[in-house]
């Protein structure tokens, strides 16, 4: 099986999914911390040297107060479960704004935990326009541009996977999803199961990789 070296994930869904349980929609984020844990051991499992989830974006931060604690607080928790693991963890995002959890400062920097191996990338409190805005009048060139992104230690991605059944990128990594091929699964991410993830694989074994060529 050929496997992506990097993989995406937008892990959407929380909020519908808990209405869709009677609860109110910051109840869901909770749900998404042993999916996202899950994910990461079967990626460990079949050799995916990397991996980014997306956490939440500068933009998400308009929501309702209790829905910002709420995704915040699973945002923590989630980068704390794989600090418990052999990886190595790097967080991305406005470390300036009041938003960013000070709790995972250390981050900013990559980290090893344990004995290392895989690389785990989060997005938090993540803007894709700063992200482009640092760039510099450089060549151009791919180099140039992933080197000057202050996503610059986070590869290009193979393939990037969607719960919740939406068709759009939302703003995820514009430089290193250029070439990324798109999978989409109609399930909440709180309804994460292993068949999706193997599915995801079989499928991209027939996409023609040719990034442009």
């Amino acid at each position: 099986m050929r496997v992506p070296r990097h993989i995406g994930v937008i892990p959407d869904g929380n909020r519908r999914w808990a209405q869709g349980q009677g609860m109110t929609k910051d109840k869901g984020y909770s749900y998404g911390i042993d999916p996202g844990y899950k994910l990461f051991k079967l990626c460990e499992k079949e050799g995916v040297q990397e991996v980014t989830f997306y956490g939440f974006t500068t933009d998400n931060t308009k929501r309702p107060e209790e829905q910002k604690r709420a995704f915040i607080d699973a945002c923590i928790k989630s980068v704390n479960v794989i600090a418990n693991e052999d990886a190595e963890i790097l967080v991305v995002g406005n470390t300036k704004s009041e938003l960013f959890p000070k709790e995972l400062i250390k981050y900013t920097k990559r980290v090893i935990c344990g004995k290392g191996g895989i690389k785990v990338n989060f997005l938090i409190n993540y803007s894709w326009k700063k992200d482009l805005e640092s760039l510099s009048s450089g060549d151009g060139t791919e180099k140039s541009l992933s080197r000057d992104i202050i996503s610059s230690d986070i590869s290009r991605v193979d393939m990037i996977v969607r719960w919740g059944g939406r068709r759009r990128l939302s703003g995820f990594l514009p430089i290193q999803s250029v070439y990324s091929d798109f999978y989409v699964i109609d399930e909440f991410w709180p309804d994460f199961k292993e068949k999706h993830f193997y599915d995801a694989l079989d499928w991209y074994q027939n996409q023609d990789i040719t990034l442009g060529g």
